[in-house]
């Protein structure tokens, strides 16, 4: 068995994430912890992975605490930027023994919809994401979108393309979206929503959209748990779930 703790247990992705546990297969769901909770509760319990579902502003904290203490983490929370992956990599380095699982999606469909967009991407001249969340959602771009338009960045990068095209020169409302790595980003909150994406794929005379729709958050379990199966074999620090589910 394979003893776990969940942090944000009492938030939407983490109370979905603590009954998955509990009813999952040699994983025994040991601690729940929340924002006002002490962390210490995770070693109290003999946590050997924790599940990471809080904050943006919390989620650093977390991952450095269970890395010092020994407990391998699972981060599902967003606002992981290349720096903040860039001090959780030195962090994992110094302290060997612990791993950390960064998992931008959890969805197998998400994983899947980036994959084929990063594939796509050096085949047409314009790429754009458009992420689509409910009002509650804190940060924005999502980290699916931001994960999503590097993948699209590095991919076109890799095949020698510039800049995508926009003659835009007058926009001062951000009618645009943000940039991620050159790559226009847009965000919808709209209540009734969970989770969508689509990738906007154009060149001369065509487009193809990729479409990606989280309609419940019980399409995120599958991988949640294949992470926190997965991340005691990965060693220092992972981002997503591409190598857990064999894509390379």
């Amino acid at each position: 068995m394979t003893r776990v703790a969940v942090l944000g247990a009492r938030g939407r992705m983490g109370s979905a994430a603590c009954a998955a546990i509990d009813g999952a297969e040699a994983l025994e769901l040991v601690a729940q912890v929340d924002l006002d909770d002490d962390i210490a509760a995770v070693q109290q319990a003999g946590a050997e992975v924790a599940v990471d579902f809080t904050r943006p502003d919390a989620v650093l904290h977390n991952v450095r605490w269970c890395v010092e203490h020994g407990v391998h983490v699972v981060a599902g929370t967003s606002g992981f930027t290349e720096e903040r992956l860039a001090q959780v990599r030195e962090l994992t380095d110094q302290t060997p023994g612990a791993n950390v699982l960064v998992v931008p999606n959890f969805s197998i469909g998400a994983v899947l919809a980036m994959r084929f967009a990063a594939q796509a991407a050096p085949f047409f001249e314009s790429a754009e994401v458009v992420e689509m969340h409910h009002p509650d959602k804190v940060d924005a771009p999502s980290g699916t979108a931001r994960r999503t338009a590097e993948m699209i960045a590095r991919a076109r990068s890799d095949a020698g393309l510039g800049p995508v095209p926009d003659a835009t020169t007058d926009d001062p409302d951000g009618a645009r979206g943000s940039r991620v790595d050159g790559v226009p980003v847009h965000a919808l909150r709209v209540r009734g929503l969970t989770a969508s994406q689509e990738v906007v794929l154009g060149g001369r005379g065509e487009t193809l959209v990729l479409r990606h729709d989280s309609h419940d958050r019980e399409s995120f379990m599958p991988g949640v748990l294949a992470a926190v199966r997965a991340v005691a074999d990965r060693p220092g620090l992972t981002v997503g779930l591409d190598e857990v589910l064999g894509l390379g």
